[in-house]
């Protein structure tokens, strides 16, 4: 079926609704769905969160998803083929669990490195950020499931994320802020966006009739539907008018009931409503829910079914940066060499308890997750010997009951009566709207009984506590060790009530491998004023507490007698999650003092870093080696057995600067004063901002070492043909050669430099191109890498268009921002067209 076919079957189906049904139709009849409409053929068209998962509507580990590595993960391999491969996955997944759209991808950018919720998005760059969520877009719709890019516009911090105005210049908004939602858009045609929470510019972004309408519908030929974030939708008439088609979630929206009436009142024009009930309809027709309007993607053409743990391991492994690799006897001191190895110290207690998601909305359930020790483990020869030790804890805090815990959630009414029950797969229980499980409603929900067992690996005395509002009543071992109520605070976000602070609540002496039983039962707190029906609390836990120096001392005895030594260290959910930015770039704990102490006790020590934003890096000059991990999904540890011991290559490439301190970052600042956080910076962020400094960073944008060589050989450049304002520049072509003894992969980077005699306000260099390249050792190849028309042009706030300043600009070749090896000239004409 044709575009003009399928626009005439949706006008069609459109003729036969009343008012009360179309405006119905645009507003959720629960969490994450759009009611069905039976009399013109349409079902009902169900969404889910999806950056790295599909979790589907029900909150349950019943129901398992693969989890990939986080989006800047992603980025970080720097392949937008490898991205289209990801959605390919989730839409398989996604199929598999009755989801015909997905929220995502967030390219939003890390316009500062304390924003709380950057392992989520790509990058500082929006080109990159838009080349990887443009494959992302194009594999999931390849496999015929709907993406909703978020969060239109300028949602790059978590700091009053509600109700925040983001003041930014009209030039930094086009050439940084909206460039990926324009590249994806213009070249991936996603069937959605999703409007952000915050303002800009003086308008909410769910009401913004400008960038909504005028930039995104008639400027770019956006024709898919634009969504809420949830609960973001504020105002029926500036809503609908300002161009949001579905207010998220139902059942109480301003839209359904709301907006006919308006219509009926003369406040809002039908016409205006048929055009988002239009979008709506095109949206079911490719995803083959509205009759007589076949799918965009035929079954039988659907890709070819994807390996989810293999595809989970090779990204993971392929996003892997490896910073830093000093030579130790002689030669780098990874790849380690299993068979040689006479004794591996592995240290740290994230290399136990593997942090493999960020926190918040992205969260799935996964069937297992291979830690740092269980990879290193199976990979290692029998007789090797591996030793364990904790060596420092991220937090002092308890954390949601995890380790050794077995447990179980039962939903009961009033009077008693079980409603129905779900395996948790661990402490946090956690349900919005109508994703309790099957036959439990919140309106007869009363209280909630977890319930299992827990074996500890420790003898002592284990701290247990709660986290959330409600009554609560903990039994540990038979003994009641709380019984009391948690009321609402000062929150501002819900996020922050339900997932701030855990509390001690008492402890109980156990035996290390000797099970007792568990509960935590709590009697819900059903809060009016409440946009979304939630059920949220925490069971949570710590360990015996042992003196930090003693864990130091045990790990640096142990680091003294191995040949290596791999300390992982890691950032926590306190650090990094939805809901709030970070305040410093510290690692949590001991852990820098840990690093310190093993490097000092073994010369060949290896760091890996778990985070998914850049942390200070203190010892980075007194180990051996550091190996940035990011968030990576569930085969993180056999992904990270892989790279350690050289059966492949760590192929990732920074996709955001890393400073030694916070202090030395060009843009700091997520607070907002008087709820208005101005982009003062302008167009210069991230590399563009480091690239004017006096401050060198730790580690430049575009860093990453292999295990292999590189020589460059020669580079030339080919202007395009054709008119002057297609997307491509020219192509520069560059010979490469593997000069190292193994097979390796190497990104090429191209940067475009302004004229020196430039006198504007721009960035000195822009990344205009990349390329993913592999070769046998010794092998050669000629590359041809296209430019973006758009790393030359810059946008005229007078003019309000784009223009592209004429004279001879550089394209720099290299490996990073700041490794470039060849250049060659690139002439830019003058533009009939800018």
């Amino acid at each position: 079926m044709t575009d003009t076919e399928r626009a005439a079957a949706v006008e069609q189906a459109l003729g036969k609704l009343d008012l009360d049904t179309k405006a119905r139709l645009l507003a959720g009849q629960d969490m994450w769905s759009l009611p069905p409409v039976p009399e013109i053929g349409l079902g009902s068209l169900v969404m889910s969160d999806g950056p790295i998962g599909v979790r589907g509507v029900r909150s349950t580990a019943d129901d398992p998803s693969v989890a990939l590595p986080s989006p800047t993960a992603l980025a970080a391999a720097w392949d937008p083929g490898l991205a289209r491969r990801a959605g390919r996955l989730l839409a398989q997944e996604a199929r598999r669990k009755g989801v015909h759209v997905l929220l995502a991808p967030t390219v939003n950018l890390h316009r500062s490195p304390l924003g709380g919720r950057h392992f989520e998005a790509y990058s500082e760059d929006p080109y990159l950020t838009g080349e990887i969520g443009t494959g992302y877009v194009a594999g999931v719709q390849d496999g015929g499931v709907g993406t909703t890019v978020k969060h239109f516009v300028a949602n790059d911090a978590e700091t009053d994320r509600f109700t925040v105005d983001n003041v930014v210049g009209e030039r930094a908004l086009r050439e940084l802020y909206l460039a990926p939602f324009e590249a994806i858009v213009k070249n991936a045609r996603p069937w959605g966006v999703m409007a952000a929470y915050n303002g800009v510019n003086g308008s909410t972004m769910t009401e913004h009739r400008r960038l909504q309408n005028e930039v995104l519908r008639d400027e770019w030929g956006f024709d898919g539907f634009v969504v809420s974030d949830w609960t973001a939708a504020r105002d029926t008439v500036a809503a609908v008018t300002g161009g949001l088609d579905v207010a998220m979630p139902g059942p109480r929206t301003v839209y359904g009931e709301a907006l006919a009436q308006a219509v009926r009142e003369g406040r809002v024009e039908e016409s205006v409503v048929d055009d988002a009930v239009r979008r709506v309809l095109l949206l079911a027709g490719r995803a083959g829910l509205l009759e007589g309007v076949p799918a965009a993607v035929p079954a039988g053409a659907l890709p070819a079914a994807v390996d989810g743990e293999a595809l989970a391991r090779e990204i993971a492994r392929r996003s892997f940066v490896l910073l830093r690799n000093e030579p130790r006897d002689g030669r780098p001191v990874l790849p380690l060499d299993p068979a040689a190895l006479r004794g591996v110290a592995l240290v740290g207690a994230a290399a136990r308890d593997a942090r493999v998601l960020g926190g918040g909305s992205a969260y799935v359930f996964p069937a297992h997750v291979v830690s740092p020790l269980d990879g290193l483990r199976a990979a290692l020869p029998a007789g090797t010997g591996l030793t364990y030790s904790v060596g420092a804890d991220p937090s002092a805090e308890l954390a949601v009951a995890e380790q050794g815990f077995t447990l179980r959630a039962l939903f009961r009414d009033a009077g008693g009566r079980p409603l129905g029950e779900t395996a948790l797969p661990s402490g946090q229980a956690q349900w919005l709207g109508t994703d309790l499980p099957e036959g439990v409603s919140f309106a007869a929900l009363h209280t909630v009984e977890v319930t299992g067992t827990f074996t500890p690996r420790e003898s002592g005395a284990h701290h247990f506590g709660t986290r959330g509002l409600g009554g609560f009543r903990l039994v540990v071992a038979d003994t009641v060790v709380f019984e009391g109520v948690q009321e609402m605070g000062q929150e501002s976000d819900p996020f922050e009530a339900f997932f701030g602070a855990p509390l001690d609540r008492g402890t109980a002496e156990l035996e290390a491998g000797v099970p007792v039983a568990v509960s935590l039962t709590c009697d819900v707190f059903k809060i009016e004023d409440m946009p979304i029906e939630t059920v949220a609390f925490s069971l949570v836990h710590r360990g015996p507490r042992r003196d930090p120096d003693e864990l130091i001392a045990e790990a640096v005895a142990a680091a003294r007698d191995a040949e290596a030594a791999i300390v992982v260290v890691a950032t926590t959910e306190r650090v990094e999650s939805e809901g709030f930015d970070r305040a410093d770039l510290r690692l949590p704990g001991r852990q820098d003092d840990l690093v310190h102490a093993v490097a000092a006790a073994n010369p060949r020590t290896v760091v890996v870093v778990n985070s998914g934003a850049p942390v200070e890096l203190p010892w980075r000059e007194e180990v051996a080696a550091v190996l940035l991990g990011w968030f990576p999904g569930q085969e993180a540890g056999a992904a990270l057995a892989d790279v350690l011991f050289g059966a492949e290559e760590p192929g990732g490439r920074l996709p955001t600067t890393w400073p030694v301190k916070l202090a030395d970052a060009p843009v700091t600042r997520v607070e907002p004063r008087e709820g208005v956080l101005t982009y003062e910076e302008g167009v210069h962020i991230g590399y563009r901002a480091w690239d004017r400094s006096d401050v060198a960073p730790a580690y430049a944008f575009g860093h990453g070492l292999g295990y292999t060589d590189w020589e460059y050989d020669g580079a030339g450049y080919e202007a395009a043909a054709g008119h002057d304002d297609a997307d491509t520049l020219g192509v520069v072509t560059v010979r490469l050669r593997n000069a190292g003894a193994r097979a390796g992969r190497e990104v090429v980077q191209v940067y475009l430099a302004v004229p020196e005699d430039d006198g504007a306000d721009r960035p000195r260099r822009v990344l205009a191109g990349f390329l993913s390249v592999e070769l046998p050792a010794g092998g050669t190849t000629e590359v041809r890498v296209p430019l973006s028309r758009r790393a030359a042009r810059t946008w005229d706030e007078t003019a309000g268009a784009w223009r592209t300043p004429p004279g001879t600009y550089t394209a720099e070749i290299g490996r990073s921002l700041v490794d470039r090896r060849l250049t060659v000239p690139v002439p830019v004409p003058v533009s009939a067209t800018g």
